[in-house]
């Protein structure tokens, strides 16, 4: 019989064998662990206990899921004998119980070992400190979820569950924790990445260590694996409820049509397999003195042995974050011998060093001999050294370029690399517009939760700029909120992934909420840097082209969820969850990319001392205000009505087709005014080197007010069309708003970036009222809010064609002579890089008979 021994399609064998080996590799690699840091070192440090604790709850959760096997797991249902199915429910209830707390303790070994890393990297510190957080704080939610699967706790043990007693399905509650092991997976592999390349190592040993670092990758493809195993799961579960073949409350086990312990089993073994993994690669590290001791040639570069030796020992001090090095022979000097070298010297280095050192013995006999060639060398120096000072100056003047003195040549490169973020928010926009809609449909939700998951979305465009976007872009800069960005973007797109799977209002909000978030962290910094990368002249035409693509985006994507993503019959959300952590993979990807590519930057001094390069009377006033400030207000102003009329079209687009012409095609009508909203802000482009911005938003605002409100009037095919030309008189006026309120803004630059990326959460009122319009009157009328959002708007350009506000936004050339050369301070410094650019690029070598001659403290630190 089938229930007395494994049958032909029993998975137990397999399920047993894979969750043993693991077992069994994973206890290999701790106990070689305990032998390098007891027997070697000498020392056990937290994660290495926490490290012990992972393994013992792995040692559980396995022995949970083996025992699972001998008592019905990966037999189908049928197949289990009613004495086994009480201790295959415990089993079962331990393996859950147990698998949250071995990967928080996994996790938190690594992440405290991170913590010792590095003393310095307050970044690296604060993010892991994040990160720990989150595992622990999610990992106990999500461990307390799986002991009260049930109410009472003992009705996970029975069969049939009785009525009185309440269940949350398993498999649905493994599947929406998903993402947050993928997320912290991923913190945990990237977050040593940029200090481990950053460090001045021979490449054998640097490369060592990123390998060595980057086992975590196997943590994440073993987690998206069995992510797969658990959707087939949900999916077969959703299925037996879809065909009503469920018993009544659907707690029964003994059924064919609830096939838990057959289907499930697979899921069970990848989840053994990704802990134990999990703790090889954690353990990979804490192996280099047992390496060292033993095979020792593995670590060793012996290519860079000796000019390491060399270079410890010469007269040269280099400064890591620098490109120039100066030097006098007085450095070289020992001011003091070195220490005598420990009985245990790795007991005493931080973990950097103790990854990183070679071989103590051969360093301390390198160390003996370079402190023999130094003094010997050190001495015969001073023995024939002349009276005046001899300097040796090693400059490199190829300092990186500002990007407000960049020609149009030279901004291309950067220009493009950011012009790539457009797109991205662009076809999230999209995605997000479309799939609310299908979210709609499957939850059954009212247009007005429909609405408020739009709010939610523009409502991270209020919050993100006047918090900690704003922190990140003062402190770091343009290219840390790309980063920062695309990591909070990524995020939300898998926090999509438990909304999906419990069809969930809130948890959908708060995913719409956090791409908010990160979008909003993207635009803060790339508006500006298009508008400020480059010749100003051209601020309008660059920012203009690169939002076009960002326009080509929300085409694609709508499209795409259309014809792709929903084009079978999707009676769930489920199947559109590999989408989203493809977007998620693919962006997480692209913040560390944009880590390493090299961008220009601007610091506050550098964008004043542009706008004073640019010859306009900056400095006037109107009632004793300046003119610059109540332009920065109108744009913030003009950009919340623009953004709302503009949001309150597109939220309204598919109930106005609906009314003036059903029948007609939403999708496809929806992409031609989406191409017009494109092909609008090429055509600006364009315009722009011939006309003047401010003539062109005025008359943008024109055609858009004057569209919208002929489109409240109508039937058939004139009010369709309308629409389009609506669309398209909207494209160009975002890029115009921007680029000429931010203009003159010198070092108050970034400040003012931030107020107008906050002003786009316009998106979040405007269209609400035009919803409760809607709902008194009809989706026409309710166009007076557009007519009203664009009429408020209209006030900018009506300010900008004003004197003397007219002589401060229209493009001019940057003029050196103009208030903009070299300050009385900076003189001495632009003198002297006259004078080393001189010597040619790249780095050069000059003697220097006088010590007057050095570049001083201020150009090294103006260089640095």
């Amino acid at each position: 019989m089938a229930s007395e021994n494994y049958g032909y399609s029993s998975r137990s064998p397999i399920v047993l064998a894979v969750t043993t080996a693991m077992l069994v590799c994973s206890t290999v690699f701790v106990v070689l662990r305990l032998i390098s840091r007891i027997g070697i070192v000498r020392r056990l440090g937290w994660d290495d206990r926490f490290m012990i604790l992972a393994w013992c709850l792995a040692f559980g959760t396995s022995f949970a899921i083996c025992y699972g096997t001998s008592v019905g797991l990966g037999r189908h249902e049928v197949d289990v004998p009613a004495q086994w199915d009480a201790a295959l429910r415990k089993s079962e209830y331990a393996f859950s119980v147990l698998y949250n707390p071995a990967l928080m303790a996994t996790k938190t070994s690594i992440l405290i070992f991170y913590l010792t890393l590095s003393k310095t990297q307050k970044v690296f510190r604060w993010s892991t400190i994040v990160t720990l957080a989150v595992v622990n704080i999610g990992g106990l939610a999500l461990t307390f979820l799986n002991i009260f699967q049930c109410r009472p706790v003992t009705a996970a043990f029975q069969n049939p569950v009785p009525a009185s007693a309440t269940c949350t399905d398993i498999v649905t509650l493994y599947l929406s924790s998903a993402p947050l092991n993928f997320i912290t997976d991923l913190a945990i592999l990237f977050l040593p990445m940029p200090i481990l390349t950053s460090m001045r190592l021979p490449k054998k040993q640097k490369t060592i260590l990123v390998i060595t670092f980057g086992f975590g990758v196997f943590v994440a493809v073993v987690d998206v694996v069995r992510i797969a195993y658990l959707q087939q799961a949900a999916k077969n579960h959703f299925q037996d409820i879809q065909n009503h073949s469920l018993p009544s409350g659907g707690n029964s086990r003994n059924s064919e049509a609830n096939d838990f312990s057959w289907y499930a089993s697979l899921s069970f073994m990848w989840s053994a397999i990704e802990i134990n993994v999990g703790i090889m690669c954690a353990c990979v590290p804490a192996l280099k003195p047992l390496v060292s001791r033993f095979l020792p040639h593995i670590l060793r570069d012996t290519s860079q042995t000796e000019k390491s030796v060399m270079n410890s020992g010469s007269m040269l001090n280099r400064d890591m974050g620098d490109h120039q090095w100066i030097s006098s022979v007085h450095d070289s000097v020992p001011k003091k011998p070195p220490p005598a070298a420990s009985p245990n010297p790795e007991a005493t280095m931080d973990m950097m060093n103790f990854l990183t050192a070679p071989d103590m013995n051969e360093t301390s006999q390198a160390c003996q001999r370079t402190d023999t060639y130094t003094t010997a060398a050190t001495n015969a120096t001073l023995r024939t050294r002349r009276p005046t000072a001899t300097f040796i100056d090693f400059v490199n003047i190829k300092k990186k370029k500002s990007m407000v003195h960049m020609s149009n040549r030279e901004s291309v490169f950067p220009v493009l690399m950011v012009t790539i973020l457009f797109f991205i928010w662009g076809f999230a926009y999209g995605l997000l517009d479309t799939l609310n809609a299908q979210f709609q449909a499957v939850a059954s939700m009212s247009p007005g939760q429909s609405m408020g998951l739009h709010s939610a979305y523009f409502g991270g465009y209020f919050v993100a700029p006047l918090t900690f976007g704003r922190l990140v872009f003062k402190q770091w800069g343009f290219k840390a909120c790309y980063t920062v960005g695309l990591v909070i973007y990524a995020c939300g797109t898998l926090v999509f992934w438990p909304s999906a799977v419990l069809t969930s209002f809130p948890a959908f909000l708060i995913s719409n909420f956090i791409v908010g978030l990160g979008l909003s962290t993207l635009e803060i910094s790339a508006n500006p840097f298009i508008a400020l990368c480059g010749p100003p002249e051209y601020s309008e035409v660059r920012l203009n082209l690169s939002q076009s693509i960002q326009a080509i985006g929300s085409v694609v994507s709508p499209l795409l969820a259309k014809k792709v993503l929903f084009k079978v019959k999707a009676s769930s959300l489920i199947d559109v969850q590999w989408t989203y952590l493809g977007i998620s993979v693919f962006t997480f990807i692209l913040a560390i990319a944009y880590y390493y590519v090299p961008l220009p930057e601007a610091t506050d001094d550098e964008l004043e001392e542009a706008s004073n390069r640019i010859p306009t009377p900056s400095a006037a006033s109107v009632f004793n205000i300046k003119v610059i400030w109540i332009t920065l207000c109108l744009g913030i102003f003009a950009q919340f009505c623009y953004v709302g009329g503009q949001e309150t079209v597109s939220t309204t687009f598919s109930e106005y087709l609906a009314m003036v012409r059903p029948g007609l095609n939403y999708v496809n009508h929806q992409a031609v005014g989406h191409s017009a909203f494109a092909v609008s802000r090429f055509i600006a482009a364009i315009a722009g080197l011939l006309i003047k911005p401010r003539y062109l938003l005025l008359f943008c605002y024109v055609g858009a007010i004057a569209f919208a409100a002929a489109g409240m009037n109508g039937h058939g095919s004139a009010p369709a069309a309308i629409m389009i030309m609506i669309y398209f008189f909207e494209g160009p006026i975002f890029s115009l708003n921007f680029a000429q309120a931010l203009r003159g803004m010198g070092r108050n630059t970034k400040d003012a970036s931030v107020l107008l990326t906050a002003a786009i959460s316009g998106g979040a009122v405007f269209p609400p009222i035009a919803y409760g319009v809607l709902k008194a009157r009809n989706v026409q009328y309710a166009y007076c809010v557009v007519v009203a959002a664009f009429a408020f708007g209209v006030v900018l350009p009506l300010w900008l064609n004003a004197s003397p506000v007219k002589a401060i936004v229209d493009p001019k050339k940057s003029d050196p002579g103009v208030r903009g050369g070299p300050t009385e301070q900076s003189a001495p410094i632009e003198e002297k890089r006259r004078r080393f650019s001189e010597l040619g690029h790249g780095v050069k070598r000059r003697w220097y008979k006088d010590k007057e001659d050095l570049p001083t403290v201020e150009h090294r630190e103006r260089n640095s």
